[in-house]
């Protein structure tokens, strides 16, 4: 099934091009169907690259999906033009009355500051707390992941010794999770980060359960066990090229850049890197559009009343087979 954007987005003819089908507004109004609406809340500064990334993968779903955009009004975006945020993205302000089925927190190059430092800060725990009560899902991203885990558990972050650069393993920890369904027992994330989550304070939290993990990389994939929270610390939605241009940006800049791990062949950055992650991406995003689809309800108004009917279920269950609940 298609994916409905905003009339004219710049991602529009990349996916077309990809045989990806995008339906404008006005084509989508006149299908009989209730779509699901998600909300991504752009942090990169390359925001139609991250927009064409994740609606690449959204697409993959068998569901129609509306997609609208975020902004965060307290940051300044300089790697895109003004006629752009204006015409495709709107502040928190438009949507702190709504529901959304799914809401997706991107990453941000801001994992050496600390939390309370980065500009946006406030802004941002303001719409985590708003998605709590308002979005049946929420996937949060790379930084946005370590953001999240520190301010809805007080998970901390820790500034790694050497940049985690490349394409990393990460071993199933449950292969009947739902959200993980048709995985390998291994599978591939690419990592871009000077941070990590520190295991030591995720472990006092038996209510999240890690679906995936690298020796090297730490835990990949967490989740509450409602899956009202999902959390990626690598970047499941980057294109085969991603990884390549961070490395030539830093090279052609004099900074001190390692080769990405596991990811040009020969370790040859002349060559083609080889897309090694592209099916289990797709697999996670199919997944959790597809849980999210079996949960949220068809009236938008009683999205809140479902999200405490996920997370009492998940309570009831713990209190009877010792599965701790996310309450």
């Amino acid at each position: 099934m298609p994916i409905n954007i905003p009339d004219g987005l710049p991602a529009k003819s990349t996916l077309h091009q990809e045989r990806i089908f995008a339906l404008e507004e006005e084509v989508a109004d006149s299908q009989m169907i209730r779509p699901l609406d998600v909300v991504i809340l752009n942090l990169m500064p390359t925001k139609v690259e991250t927009e064409t990334q994740i609606l690449r993968l959204i697409s993959k779903s068998p569901l129609q999906v509306n997609v609208d955009f975020m902004r965060v009004s307290t940051h300044e975006a300089t790697h895109v033009s003004a006629d752009h945020l204006v015409k495709f993205y709107e502040t928190f302000d438009a949507f702190s009355d709504k529901d959304y089925d799914g809401l997706i927190i991107t990453g941000a190059p801001v994992e050496q500051m600390d939390f309370e430092d980065v500009d946006y800060w406030d802004e941002l725990c303001r719409i985590i707390d708003w998605s709590q009560g308002h979005v049946t899902s929420t996937m949060y991203l790379c930084w946005g992941a370590m953001a999240g885990l520190y301010h809805n558990y007080g998970i901390r972050k820790r500034v790694r010794g050497a940049k985690l650069f490349g394409v990393f393993p990460q071993r199933l920890c449950d292969e009947y999770n739902f959200l993980t369904n048709g995985f390998d027992e291994v599978h591939n994330m690419p990592h871009s980060r000077h941070a990590a989550i520190n295991v030591g304070d995720l472990a006092k939290h038996p209510e999240l359960q890690v679906l995936s993990e690298g020796l090297e990389s730490g835990p990949a994939l967490i989740a509450t066990r409602d899956f009202h929270e999902i959390y990626v610390t690598g970047h499941f939605e980057y294109g085969r090229d991603t990884l390549a241009g961070e490395y030539w940006r830093d090279f052609h800049a004099g900074k001190r850049i390692q080769l990405p791990v596991n990811y040009f062949p020969d370790d040859d950055p002349e060559q083609q890197p080889i897309f090694t992650w592209r099916a289990h991406a797709n697999l996670l995003y199919r997944n959790w559009l597809n849980y999210v689809y079996q949960e949220t309800p068809f009236d938008r108004s009683q999205i809140p009343a479902t999200i405490r009917e996920m997370g009492e279920r998940v309570a009831g269950a713990a209190s009877t087979d010792g599965t701790p609940g996310k309450f």
